[in-house]
Protein backbone atom coordinates (compact mmCIF):
# COMPACT_ATOMS: atom_id res chain seq x y z
CA UNK A 1 0.00 0.00 0.00
CA UNK A 2 1.15 3.67 -0.87
CA UNK A 3 0.82 4.68 3.04
CA UNK A 4 2.68 2.94 5.65
CA UNK A 5 2.44 2.63 9.73
CA UNK A 6 5.16 5.43 10.00
CA UNK A 7 3.52 7.76 7.35
CA UNK A 8 1.06 8.43 9.65
CA UNK A 9 3.02 9.70 12.60
CA UNK A 10 4.05 12.53 11.45
CA UNK A 11 0.14 13.67 11.40
CA UNK A 12 -1.35 11.40 14.12
CA UNK A 13 -0.16 9.76 17.32
CA UNK A 14 -0.35 5.78 18.07
CA UNK A 15 -3.38 5.90 20.18
CA UNK A 16 -5.20 8.40 18.47
CA UNK A 17 -4.47 6.19 15.18
CA UNK A 18 -6.34 3.25 16.60
CA UNK A 19 -9.26 5.12 17.70
CA UNK A 20 -9.56 7.24 14.60
CA UNK A 21 -9.65 3.60 12.83
CA UNK A 22 -11.50 1.91 14.95
CA UNK A 23 -9.26 -0.59 15.06
CA UNK A 24 -10.22 -1.57 11.73
CA UNK A 25 -7.52 -2.95 9.41
CA UNK A 26 -10.99 -3.07 6.14
CA UNK A 27 -11.54 0.52 7.77
CA UNK A 28 -8.23 2.09 7.10
CA UNK A 29 -7.91 0.73 3.69
CA UNK A 30 -10.74 1.88 2.50
CA UNK A 31 -10.46 5.14 3.67
CA UNK A 32 -6.91 5.15 2.29
CA UNK A 33 -8.52 4.27 -1.25
CA UNK A 34 -10.96 7.37 -0.99
CA UNK A 35 -8.01 9.69 -0.23
CA UNK A 36 -5.65 8.47 -3.22
CA UNK A 37 -9.14 8.42 -5.80
CA UNK A 38 -9.77 12.11 -4.67
CA UNK A 39 -5.54 13.59 -4.49
CA UNK A 40 -5.66 11.76 -8.51
CA UNK A 41 -8.70 13.43 -9.04
CA UNK A 42 -6.99 16.23 -8.73
CA UNK A 43 -3.36 14.88 -10.30
CA UNK A 44 -5.01 13.10 -12.97
CA UNK A 45 -5.12 15.38 -15.77
CA UNK A 46 -1.41 16.36 -15.99
CA UNK A 47 0.44 13.49 -14.29
CA UNK A 48 1.01 10.13 -14.09
CA UNK A 49 -1.11 8.68 -11.15
CA UNK A 50 -0.06 5.28 -11.77
CA UNK A 51 3.20 6.16 -10.88
CA UNK A 52 2.81 8.51 -8.50
CA UNK A 53 0.38 6.20 -6.20
CA UNK A 54 2.88 2.98 -6.63
CA UNK A 55 6.31 4.20 -5.89
CA UNK A 56 7.05 3.24 -2.28
CA UNK A 57 9.85 4.52 0.33
CA UNK A 58 11.97 7.75 0.18
CA UNK A 59 10.64 6.94 -4.04
CA UNK A 60 7.35 8.83 -3.03
CA UNK A 61 7.04 12.55 -2.83
CA UNK A 62 6.04 13.61 1.12
CA UNK A 63 3.49 16.00 0.71
CA UNK A 64 1.23 13.68 -1.69
CA UNK A 65 1.92 11.38 1.50
CA UNK A 66 1.22 13.36 4.11
CA UNK A 67 -1.93 15.12 2.65
CA UNK A 68 -3.08 11.38 1.95
CA UNK A 69 -2.51 11.04 5.29
CA UNK A 70 -4.64 13.84 6.37
CA UNK A 71 -7.39 13.14 3.94
CA UNK A 72 -7.66 9.47 4.99
CA UNK A 73 -7.69 10.60 8.62
CA UNK A 74 -10.39 13.05 7.66
CA UNK A 75 -12.78 10.49 6.13
CA UNK A 76 -12.54 8.02 9.12
CA UNK A 77 -12.90 10.32 11.92
CA UNK A 78 -16.03 11.78 9.95
CA UNK A 79 -17.31 8.54 11.12
CA UNK A 80 -16.37 8.67 15.18
CA UNK A 81 -19.19 9.63 17.56
CA UNK A 82 -19.81 13.66 18.46
CA UNK A 83 -16.94 14.73 16.20
CA UNK A 84 -14.38 13.89 18.38
CA UNK A 85 -11.23 15.37 17.33
CA UNK A 86 -12.48 16.63 13.49
CA UNK A 87 -11.65 20.37 14.21
CA UNK A 88 -7.94 19.38 13.44
CA UNK A 89 -9.01 16.55 10.62
CA UNK A 90 -11.03 19.55 9.00
CA UNK A 91 -8.48 22.09 9.31
CA UNK A 92 -5.66 19.84 7.26
CA UNK A 93 -8.04 18.24 5.06
CA UNK A 94 -9.10 21.85 3.95
CA UNK A 95 -5.13 22.51 3.73
CA UNK A 96 -4.47 19.35 1.10
CA UNK A 97 -7.20 20.92 -0.68
CA UNK A 98 -5.98 23.67 -0.98
CA UNK A 99 -2.75 22.36 -2.05
CA UNK A 100 -3.97 20.58 -4.48
CA UNK A 101 -6.40 23.22 -5.95
CA UNK A 102 -3.16 25.02 -5.95
CA UNK A 103 -1.55 22.00 -8.21
CA UNK A 104 -4.36 21.75 -10.39
CA UNK A 105 -4.08 25.38 -10.99
CA UNK A 106 -0.68 25.46 -11.88
CA UNK A 107 0.66 27.67 -9.04
CA UNK A 108 2.22 25.03 -7.33
CA UNK A 109 4.46 22.97 -9.20
CA UNK A 110 5.03 19.73 -7.54
CA UNK A 111 7.95 16.97 -8.33
CA UNK A 112 5.60 14.60 -9.63
CA UNK A 113 6.39 12.30 -12.66
CA UNK A 114 4.34 13.96 -15.87
CA UNK A 115 1.38 11.87 -17.70
CA UNK A 116 2.78 10.33 -21.25
CA UNK A 117 1.57 8.75 -24.06
CA UNK A 118 2.86 5.24 -26.07
CA UNK A 119 5.93 7.57 -27.63
CA UNK A 120 6.88 8.97 -23.79
CA UNK A 121 5.83 12.41 -24.60
CA UNK A 122 3.91 14.48 -21.78
CA UNK A 123 0.06 14.75 -22.44
CA UNK A 124 -2.30 16.82 -20.45
CA UNK A 125 -2.50 20.12 -19.73
CA UNK A 126 0.61 21.72 -21.08
CA UNK A 127 -0.56 24.93 -22.26
CA UNK A 128 -2.78 27.50 -20.89
CA UNK A 129 -4.64 29.54 -23.89
CA UNK A 130 -6.54 32.85 -23.26
CA UNK A 131 -6.82 35.87 -24.92
CA UNK A 132 -8.35 39.69 -24.07
CA UNK A 133 -11.67 40.24 -23.38
CA UNK A 134 -13.48 41.30 -26.58
CA UNK A 135 -13.70 44.97 -27.14
CA UNK A 136 -16.88 46.96 -27.66
CA UNK A 137 -16.47 49.79 -29.53
CA UNK A 138 -20.34 51.23 -28.99
CA UNK A 139 -20.06 55.13 -29.56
Amino acid sequence: MFITDEDYKVVIGEGALRIVTQVSAENRAKAEKEAIEEIAGYLRPKYDCQAIFSADGDNRNQLVVMYTCDIALYHMAASLPQNMGMQIREKRYERALDWLKGVQAEKILPDLPLATDEDGEPTGFLFKYSSQPKLKHNW
